[in-house]
């Protein structure tokens, strides 16, 4: 009589995947050549100058996952069964596999290495849509809303624990999209620690968040600081003064105790999230456009194909800007002076560490598991132990293997869609509702004059 299958081996077992057969592939793959071409004509206008750091990111984006592009053997030590990884493209933000496993790395690093087990809050600080046009045109300038976002936050915090010395900790992550990509709607997703940490170690619990007084601040400094960079002037700011609803708006979410470990990780992957959802899109190549769906699956838009490329490619940030920023007590410079005098551990940490720095990041077999609750060093033949054995890099070698197992698949690329003529289009700001009669009433908080 044959033993039962026993209960403790989970029988999913990993898949190479084939970005190839996905719907946002093949519209890259379909449209980009016609989008490079048109830009300038359609879209520069709505989304800026094309950077050519995107064409690199697009290209890496199409040969990310293909086997012919290089390759890793990973086989089974027990029954020999042995199958082909092909190389990632490392990009984050625009392709969605890397920058997931980039996700979950960056929810475990800052989890385990960072943030300490005290009391958490996530923020959202927005800003209105007629500001949001100079941080499209004006990449740096996200960098300084980054900053003013810390300095509100600061400066409200030391304001309620009434000890000026005592400072926050704070991951700041910068998104220019929202539920749906097209648009360029730069806001922050703030990490903090919902109170101060003191000199002397101890941490002090903040009372109750007043979010007004908190919104007022940052628009405060946001606004100073776009005086200061010659961007606005003393006008602006006074169309602003009349209206009734400033445009500036803050979430504050409920406060997150140190037990509650899972909601903390979770947190930490949303904050720096990707732009889009494979599955709430599709693609149609006949008629040339693309439908996604909304987070609640209430809502569903129709995007031009072009239209949808551009849209994405906004969200791609500059070559080596990091979107993730650190300050007060989680800064850089903070951890790096409490690990020189061994001080970093009078506070405990939320989560031990498990795994140092260099050996999570090449562990991509464990964040793949966390991913998808499968393992892809389990053999899906005898479930044993598989393992890697060697890297393939020789163009000559990689075409002769793939040859001799039936997977040198170089398909011809279909003609590229055709599309509507191009369309006028206009900025962000010209959406803007005019105010109405009620709207000319005065913030008295900050005349225009303290900006400048």
């Amino acid at each position: 009589m044959l033993n039962p299958c026993p209960t403790h081996i989970n029988l999913k077992v990993y898949r190479p995947r084939k970005p190839q057969d996905s719907a946002y592939y093949r519209c890259v793959e379909d449209c980009f050549e016609t989008f490079e071409q048109v830009y300038q004509e359609r879209f520069e206008q709505k989304y800026g100058f094309f950077r050519p750091y995107v064409r690199q990111v697009i290209y890496r984006y199409l040969d990310c996952g293909i086997l012919k592009n290089g390759f890793a053997r990973v086989r089974c030590e027990d029954c020999g069964h042995e199958y082909l990884l092909a190389h990632s493209c490392k990009r984050r933000h625009f392709c969605p596999s890397c920058h997931q496993k980039r996700v979950v790395e960056f929810g475990e690093w800052l989890c385990q290495e960072v943030v300490k087990a005290v009391p958490h809050r996530h923020v959202v600080l927005s800003i209105p849509k007629i500001l949001r046009r100079y941080f499209l045109y004006d990449r740096k300038l996200l960098s300084d809303l980054s900053r003013c976002g810390w300095e509100a936050l600061k400066a409200f915090y030391t304001a309620v624990t009434r000890d000026q010395k005592a400072v926050p900790g704070a991951v700041v992550a910068i998104q220019t999209f929202g539920d749906f990509p097209q648009g360029f709607h730069p806001h922050l997703h703030i990490l903090v620690s919902d109170g101060c940490f003191h000199g002397n170690g101890m941490f002090s619990v903040s009372p109750t968040a007043d979010t007004k007084a908190l919104e007022q601040i940052f628009r405060h400094k946001l606004l100073k600081m776009l005086v200061a960079k010659g961007k606005i002037t003393q006008d602006m700011i006074m169309l602003l003064d009349k209206w009734r609803h400033t445009g500036f708006n803050v979430f504050f979410g409920p406060r997150i105790l140190p037990r509650q470990e899972k909601s903390m990780e979770t947190l930490a992957r949303y904050i720096i999230r990707a732009a889009f959802s494979q599955e709430r899109m599709n693609y149609h190549r006949e008629t040339g456009q693309v439908q996604y769906r909304s987070k609640d699956g209430k809502e569903i838009k129709v995007f031009d194909a072009l239209e949808w490329l551009a849209a994405m490619c906004s969200h791609v940030p500059n070559t080596g800007k990091q979107m993730a920023r650190y300050y007060g007590f989680y800064s850089n410079v903070a951890r790096g002076k409490r690990k020189k005098t061994d001080a970093d551990n009078k506070i405990p940490c939320f989560l031990e560490p498990e795994l140092t720095g260099k050996t999570s990041r090449r562990n991509w077999a464990r964040l793949i598991q966390k991913i998808y609750e499968v393992d892809p060093l389990v053999c899906p033949k005898c479930f044993g132990a598989m393992r890697i054995i060697a890297f393939i890099e020789e163009p000559d070698v990689m075409k002769k293997i793939l040859k001799h197992l039936g997977l040198w698949d170089v398909k011809r690329k279909p003609r590229p869609v055709a599309n509507a003529p191009p369309i006028d289009f206009f900025p962000a700001y010209d959406q803007q509702p005019g105010p109405s009669a009620d709207d000319y009433i005065k913030d008295p908080d900050y005349p225009a004059e303290a900006y400048f």
